[in-house]
């Protein structure tokens, strides 16, 4: 009888297993409620599709667009400029290093995770912590720029790495549709910051001076 019953357990079990095998394959528990909609999209240095319903916010400069997603919170800022490479060198003296690396239709992408409080820090709860990705991809001749940046209120589940929706769901397909163009007139790093090059370039020896070991370089 306890034979028999051990049978009986061992026979449930295996049909559990089966059954849940079943929900798996199917996709029963793993429902993905990243909106099928898309949004094609199109400017002076690149186009694709944007997942989600998504409206051009800001058009007031050829080369920096913001693009925004209000039934998620989320604002997409898309830009270029001669180096970007040189502009993530300073963002990693800031704390965003470490990027995955992906490519795509032959680009290659860094891909950065960050947070940010908006206005005052001090002020701020933290309640309101936006989360950013930035995806930063150097060309022959110019650099390519997309923040997407989502709001504390947003519904999208958020990871500081590429498992979560954020990319799964969001930006992963975004590069995927990418096209990239090549643009005359590209605005210089250096003029975005209000430098020469000469002040640039010293700027960029302190940092890497910095990154060296030194850290007082960028100190006083």
């Amino acid at each position: 009888m306890e034979t028999k019953n051990i049978i009986i357990i061992a026979v449930a079990i295996i049909a559990v297993v089966a059954i849940v095998g079943v929900i798996f394959a199917t996709g029963v528990f793993n429902q993905d409620k990243t909106p099928a909609e898309t949004t094609d999209f199109e400017n002076d240095f690149m186009k694709g599709s944007f997942v989600g319903k998504v409206e051009l916010a800001n058009k007031t400069e050829k080369f920096m667009q913001s693009y925004e997603d209000k039934e998620h919170d989320v604002v997409y800022n898309v830009s270029t400029v001669d180096n970007s490479s040189q502009l993530m060198e300073i963002y990693e003296v800031q704390g965003v290093s470490n990027p995955e690396i992906r490519n795509f239709n032959g680009q290659e992408w860094n891909i950065y995770f960050t947070q940010a409080v908006p206005g005052d820090s001090n002020q701020s709860n933290k309640n309101d912590t936006m989360n950013i990705v930035i995806c930063q991809a150097q060309g022959e001749k110019q650099g390519y720029l997309i923040y997407m940046i989502i709001g504390s209120k947003s519904d999208i589940n958020t990871t500081m790495n590429t498992f979560g929706e954020q990319y799964t769901g969001y930006v992963e397909p975004l590069l995927k549709s990418l096209t990239l163009k090549e643009s005359n007139d590209v605005p210089k790093i250096n003029e975005e910051f209000g430098l020469s090059e000469a002040e640039f370039k010293q700027q960029l020896d302190l940092i890497h001076q910095y990154k060296a070991g030194n850290t007082s370089a960028l100190q006083g």
